[in-house]
């Protein structure tokens, strides 16, 4: 067959097998205890391999949000943004590169012709920055989903990366900052931080919302 004699389908049959392999060890990246304990243990490299996890998290398709939370608690509420946001960020520019260099010719050679696609793909490129900021604003948006999504279609990385980075800063600031305050709570000092953060995510989630009624509703 064709497909066996393309250096795409290999890869992703390796991306495939390490998945499997390391299966176990990519699964503890979604608990809590497991991800706070080797944070704590790494010394020097605790850093590094925090960005690492949320790179591999976000190109294979694992929520960040235990990580995030994780974050605010090691390095608390500025510098577990930074990090988080750095990583969560080379991690979707990551998936982005998969999808565009392994997969949008076959994506394109199947569905490139149909209608929906390209004018959606057309918009795509005519307002590539704002499209993905919008999307990243967007309450109810599958983070992991859209990284490959947009890979396939004509959105430059810059804009992208851009996009992204501009669009995840605020609920990534606000779960680092549910992460440091829920471990202030615990220790008894006081759950005032707690409740604003959670104030904090509500509003986050509202936002996008309110703003589309404002919008609709104006002349």
């Amino acid at each position: 067959m064709a497909i066996l004699r393309k250096p795409t389908f290999w890869l992703l049959v390796m991306l495939g097998c390490g998945i499997a392999i390391y299966g176990r060890q990519i699964r503890s990246l979604l608990d809590f205890q497991a991800v706070f304990g080797w944070l704590c243990v790494l010394g020097h490299w605790t850093v590094p391999a925090f960005v690492g996890a949320h790179v591999l998290a976000t190109v294979i398709g694992i929520p960040g949000t235990v990580l995030v939370l994780a974050g605010g608690i090691k390095f608390g509420l500025w510098w577990g943004t930074l990090w988080s946001l750095m990583g969560a960020t080379l991690g979707a520019i990551a998936a982005f590169w998969v999808a565009r260099y392994l997969l949008k010719d076959w994506f394109r050679d199947r569905f490139g012709r149909h209608r929906l696609f390209r004018r959606m793909d057309k918009i795509l490129d005519t307002h590539s920055f704002y499209c993905v900021l919008a999307v990243r604003f967007a309450p109810v948006s599958p983070f992991n989903l859209v990284n490959f999504l947009f890979g396939l279609t004509s959105v430059s990385t810059r804009a992208y990366a851009l996009g992204t980075l501009i669009g995840i800063a605020p609920g990534t600031l606000i779960y680092t900052w549910l992460g440091r305050a829920g471990e202030a709570a615990i220790a008894g000092q006081g759950v005032g931080q707690l409740g604003l953060a959670l104030l904090g995510l509500t509003g986050l989630s509202l936002l996008p919302l309110l703003w589309r009624r404002r919008t609709s509703s104006s002349p």
